[in-house]
């Protein structure tokens, strides 16, 4: 097992996955409380989590009530977790930065997808059990390192 990593250096590692990484666990619940996780590509935008999904899913509904969603990156020993809330994402210039990164644009598919920016409220990393105790990075949407 590695030695924890300072907060420092977490925030600077998480930093560096959330620009990096393109897929993620999304996990939003409907009006009953029911959970629904599914992988999506993400793009980080330097603040919030960008997201495409068909509007008509369980995660486009679900997003669109604007309940509490969980974003999930990484591995099971070293992982990265976001818990936020979506607003939906109009401006084009993020959705060419989100097209660009994946080489893959929502808007050009037959489909009806609606964007989401997942405003992060609190972050979590770690790798292993010696780094629970300093995980959490981001409370109240302020990084606390």
């Amino acid at each position: 097992m590695e030695a924890p990593r300072n907060a420092q250096q977490r925030k600077t590692d998480t930093l560096a996955r959330l620009t990096s990484d393109v897929d993620a666990w999304i996990a939003t619940a409907d009006a009953d409380g029911n959970a629904y996780l599914l992988p999506l590509s993400f793009f980080w935008d330097g603040a919030d989590v960008i997201i495409s999904t068909p509007r008509s899913s369980v995660t486009g509904r679900n997003l669109s009530r604007g309940g509490r969603v969980r974003v999930g990156v990484g591995q099971l020993r070293d992982v990265t977790v976001i818990d936020g809330t979506p607003e939906p994402v109009e401006d084009e210039q993020t959705m060419d930065a989100y097209a660009a990164k994946h080489s893959w644009d929502p808007r050009r598919e037959s489909g009806d997808y609606a964007w989401f920016r997942i405003i992060p409220d609190r972050v979590q990393a770690w790798r292993e059990v010696n780094e629970l105790a300093g995980r959490t990075l981001m409370r109240d949407g302020k990084w606390l390192a």
